[in-house]
């Protein structure tokens, strides 16, 4: 079986631990993961790669679980020095770990290489288990306009919104930088054309999956695809598992529910995404017209719980 996953963020890193662990019990089970880029900015002239870093991190066994992002057992003695010069951004930490990994994507980067080789290249040290693809190898980023205090409106970087600001500016729109310029990174719409099964990472719909959308051509692939679609939710309860769905569900002025977040990837038949949605037994019983429903508890406790809602998740696909 072949399974195609859109995924960004921690929630998708976690959600495609489980499903890998699922696809190792299903004949020739393989799976490939579009991830999200559009958190990649640069620092200190590194390229950073949030999204790709935390997958690749998650699924080679190296991510902070405590932190929740990052390499374990990180040190900081790199952003220590540049913060006692005052190079900024002072706001963004890098480790040391993490900065090695940086280095070898920025190097490859300015030698010539697309971001989809470099990412290909740096799995060969992680043995992820799951073929890692970048949603676009072109310049593409989720930039937020904000109002500060004392400046007024402007954009900033998604990663100034949330790591500077916390989300906790006025913000009135998301805005993803370079998409219509961008062209989906070779191997990504072979992955959905060719998929058994498609399924949307309970990742933020509005970071993290809507900037894959965002890339030309690859809604009309998922449209097209011969394969379900089905999304499993990351709001539990009226609230986000983790991160700050929260807060960019209520700029877009979506309701930030189980339900909410299903009406707005709306139903394939009618020009959305969905043929499936399954959300936590705590939200049974919700109805969204043209999108078969269905609960299952949606913890992500561990690797064994995350591989049955990825089982709950195919058994509606199927």
């Amino acid at each position: 079986m072949r399974i195609t996953v859109l995924a960004g963020g921690i929630g998708g890193a976690r959600f495609l631990q489980g499903v890998r662990a699922h696809a190792r019990t299903l004949p020739e089970g393989d799976v490939t993961a579009v991830v999200n880029v559009a958190d990649d900015t640069r620092m200190h002239g590194l390229r950073i790669s949030p999204d790709l870093d935390s997958v690749m991190y998650t699924l080679g066994g190296a991510h902070d679980a405590e932190r929740g992002w990052g390499q374990s057992g990180e040190t900081w003695t790199v952003s220590g020095e540049l913060k006692a010069y005052g190079a900024e951004p002072t706001w963004f930490g890098l480790g040391d770990k993490d900065i090695a990994t940086h280095l070898v994507r920025t190097t490859m980067l300015d030698a010539g290489y697309p971001l989809s080789q470099v990412t290909e290249a740096l799995c060969t040290r992680w043995q992820p288990g799951v073929r890692l693809i970048p949603a676009t190898d072109d310049r593409l980023e989720t930039h937020v306009v904000v109002d500060l205090p004392g400046e007024g409106q402007r954009a900033i970087h998604f990663q100034e919104w949330w790591v500077r600001y916390r989300g906790a500016v006025p913000t009135s729109r998301f805005v993803f930088v370079g998409a219509e310029a961008s062209k989906p990174a070779p191997g990504v719409l072979d992955a959905i054309a060719e998929a058994d099964v498609i399924l949307l990472a309970p990742s933020n719909p509005v970071v993290s999956i809507a900037p894959i959308l965002a890339v030309p051509g690859l809604r009309d692939a998922l449209l097209a695809a011969k394969a379900r679609i089905v999304g499993v939710s990351g709001i539990i309860g009226g609230s986000p598992v983790r991160g700050m769905a929260d807060k960019c569900l209520a700029t877009i002025g979506v309701d930030c529910t189980a339900a909410g977040v299903g009406a707005l990837y709306g139903p394939r038949s009618d020009g959305g995404l969905l043929d499936g949605w399954l959300v936590d037994t705590t939200d049974a019983g919700l109805e969204i017209p043209g999108i078969a429903v269905a609960s299952a508890p949606l913890w992500m406790t561990d690797e064994d719980a995350t591989a049955a809602i990825v089982a709950a998740a195919l058994t509606l696909a199927a």
